[in-house]
C-alpha cells in the first residue's frame, strides 16, 4: 500500500485516504480494526434502518479510534490521540453485540 511522503495518507487507486495513527499500540489498533470489520459486516447484513444506523455508528467510532476520521491525528498531541483511541474502544466494547 502506497503512502504519501508525509505518511498521513494511503493511496488506493489514485485516491488518498487518511492513514491509521502510527502512534497507536498494535494491540489497540488490532482491536479497533476487529471492531471495524465486524461493524462493516453488520452494515451489510442489517435487517432494518435502526440496525444499520447502529452499525454505521460503530464504523464511525472505530475509524475515529484509528485516527482515520474526526480530528486529524497529526493535529493532536500523542496523549490525546491515545486517549481518543481508548475512549472509542471502550464505547465499541459497550455497543458491540454479544
Amino acid at each position: 500500500m502506497e503512502r504519501t511522503a508525509d505518511g498521513r495518507y494511503i493511496v488506493v487507486d489514485g485516491r488518498k485516504w487518511r492513514a491509521t495513527d502510527p502512534e497507536l499500540p498494535e494491540e489497540t489498533a488490532a482491536l479497533l480494526r476487529s471492531h471495524l470489520g465486524r461493524a462493516r459486516s453488520a452494515v451489510r447484513t442489517a435487517g432494518d434502518d435502526g440496525a444499520q444506523r447502529a452499525a454505521r455508528d460503530r464504523v464511525q467510532l472505530a475509524k475515529e479510534g484509528l485516527g482515520e476520521r474526526g480530528d486529524a491525528w497529526w493535529d493532536l498531541e500523542v496523549p490525546q490521540r491515545l486517549a481518543r483511541a481508548q475512549d472509542r474502544l471502550a464505547q465499541l466494547e459497550r455497543r458491540a453485540p454479544s
